[in-house]
Parts: C-alpha cells; structure tokens; sequence
C-alpha cells in the first residue's frame, strides 16, 4: 500500500469567526474535524504554519473596494453582509488566514515538503465573488489558490473540483473567460444559489473551461458515480492539469440539514480516490482540498474521517458502473463539441 504525505493546516483563529446564533456555518464544524485530526493516525499528520494572505494574494480576485469592505468589519461585533453573510469582530483576521494558509498549503506541496493537502478552515470561499461577499463567504480561497499557482509559479493549467452541494458561482465567475483555469462543479439544481446551469461552460477561448454536473434533489451515490466516470474525469484528463484543487463540500451528505442530495460517507472517500488517481495520472500528484460547507456534524466528522485515510492510501473502490442520468447527458452534450465526449 502507498502511503501519501498528507498535510494539515487548521488554527484556533478560524473559530474566532462568529457570524451569529444559529448560523449553520458556525465554529463547532472546526472543533468537529478537529477531534478527527487529534486521533491516531491523524495525529502525526504534518501541520503547515497558517498565515494571512497578502493584499497581492487577495487583489488577484477581489477588487480594492471588496477587501475593504469586508476589513471594515474588523472590531465591529457585527456586520451583516446578506440575509446569510455576517460578520463579527474577529472574522476579517479568520477570511484572512483562511486564504492565506490555502496558498500556504499549496506551496508545501509545490515546495515537496508534502505530497498532497487538507485544510480545515473557516470561512468558507467558493461564493465569493469579485466584489462580493456571500453565502456565508468573503474571500473566495479556492479562487485565490488557483490565480496564485498560475502568477506566481507559472503553472498552465490549474484545475477547480468542486463537489460542494452547492454550486462555487464566485469560483466559476472568477475563471469564465480563463483558459489556464477548469473549474468543474457536482451541485444540487436547481438550488442556491441559482447558477451553474449544464450549458454554463465558459467564454471565449475558456469555451469548455467550465464543466456543470447539476444534480436533482435526490441524487444519490451511483448518480455522482457516473457523471464523474462518463463526463468529469474524461474532460479533467484532456484538460491534463499541472494542479488539481478540490472545494471539499461535505453538504452533499444524505445527513445533512441544508440540502437533498444523498450521498454516503463512502462516497466522499470514492470521490477522493478519483481525484488522486487524476493527480497522480496528470499532476504528479499535486492535490490540495479546501474545506466549503458541511452543517451535520456527525457527517462532516465521518466524511473528514473517510477523507482523510483515503488521501494517506487511496484505494480502488472505483466509480460502480451505473447509467448517466439525463441531467449528466445535458452536461455532456454541453460539453461534446469541446471535448469529444
């Protein structure tokens, strides 16, 4: 069995973000991955030093005027941002670090420190827009990983999985017309936040670029099986990255409160095996997730678990053999002028 160098990045400043009582997105997630990662093996899993991003880091996505909205926050015990988006007075340090240790990570990986990546952070990223926050999100980390890999290191071809429940629109709108960037999403359609559509595919010389697998209230774990098989890894393997990141999402779970989908526990672990076959096949084994949504903490706390054992050792569970549903055909033939499919 081939044991992987897994590293870790998680910090106590992460659950210092309160966005109020009740909020899904609240610190207790962390405190739930992190009783995971104090147990044996994950214990002796390497931890890479967290840090703040940059105002450079963060200005490859976000405009001035975005990062000082959302630093304004800084001090106040509360800034509401949307009906779903606040703020409390630590939780400009928190969007921070969470970037910042997001390209942290990505650089122990480049720099052959580790082989491959899990950061438990918050808050979340992936809705982030350009010049707006939401969905419980201010900084898009995924986002800001992926334009870091391409400027700063030079890498041609960085690929966004994103199998969060919901769809990653401030990832997908961050890469639409950007041909050096694949952002492909597994979400719940038609559901918040209202975009990812099959026949969203990119601009321009992106045409194809963007790869939508909506999925209906539902699905379960043979549905995700076979649009990984039959559309997202033969598009992902022509696109050949030089990185692959994942938006790890843990909302998809059948126990989780916020959506419908019905994936197992298993599932997170079939999925992973997938993502490091494809980053062992095309990147060298380059792989980093970053943690999106996930509200049942028993689920998140399994899922992590399952997660993170099939990064240190992938198995070969494979993807079943099931049939594509119709909406995996709409994203196919969406997608069948570009990549042959």
């Amino acid at each position: 069995m081939v044991v992987a160098r897994v590293g870790v990045v998680s910090d106590a400043r992460f659950r210092a973000h309160q966005p109020g009582p009740g909020h899904p997105e609240r610190p207790e997630r962390l405190e739930a991955i992190e009783k995971v990662l104090a147990r044996e093996p994950f214990v002796a899993l390497p931890r890479i030093s967290p840090r703040a991003a940059s105002q450079e880091e963060l200005g490859r996505v976000h405009s001035a005027a975005h990062i000082g909205a959302v630093a304004a926050s800084q001090g106040r015990p509360h800034t509401r941002y949307d009906a779903d988006t606040a703020a409390s007075a630590d939780t400009f340090e928190a969007a921070l670090l969470a970037a910042g240790s997001s390209v942290a990570l990505a650089e122990a990986v480049l720099a052959g420190d580790i082989e491959r990546g899990f950061a438990a952070l918050r808050p979340p990223g992936h809705h982030a827009e350009q010049d707006r926050p939401m969905g419980f999100c201010f900084f898009n980390n995924v986002a800001v990983v992926a334009r870091h890999l391409v400027a700063a290191h030079g890498l041609g071809r960085v690929l966004v999985i994103d199998w969060d429940v919901h769809h990653g629109n401030g990832t997908q709108h961050s890469f639409y017309d950007d041909e050096s960037v694949m952002y492909a999403s597994l979400h719940q359609y038609p559901f918040y936040p209202g975009t990812g559509a099959a026949g969203e595919t990119g601009n321009g010389r992106a045409a194809g670029g963007t790869v939508n697998l909506p999925m209906p209230a539902g699905a379960g774990d043979d549905d995700y099986y076979a649009a990984w098989r039959e559309v997202l890894l033969p598009v992902a393997r022509a696109f050949d990255p030089d990185f692959v990141l994942v938006s790890a999402g843990f909302d998809a779970h059948r126990d989780d409160p916020l959506a419908m989908v019905e994936l197992s526990t298993e599932a997170f672990g079939r999925m992973t095996d997938a993502v490091s076959g494809l980053a062992e096949e095309c990147a060298g084994g380059r792989l980093l997730l970053l943690l999106e949504g996930g509200y049942s903490l028993e689920a998140l706390e399994s899922s992590v678990t399952m997660v993170l054992e099939r990064l240190a050792a992938p198995g070969t569970a494979g993807l079943g053999s099931g049939e594509l549903g119709p909406w995996g055909e709409e994203a196919r033939s969406s997608l069948a002028s570009f990549w042959s499919l």
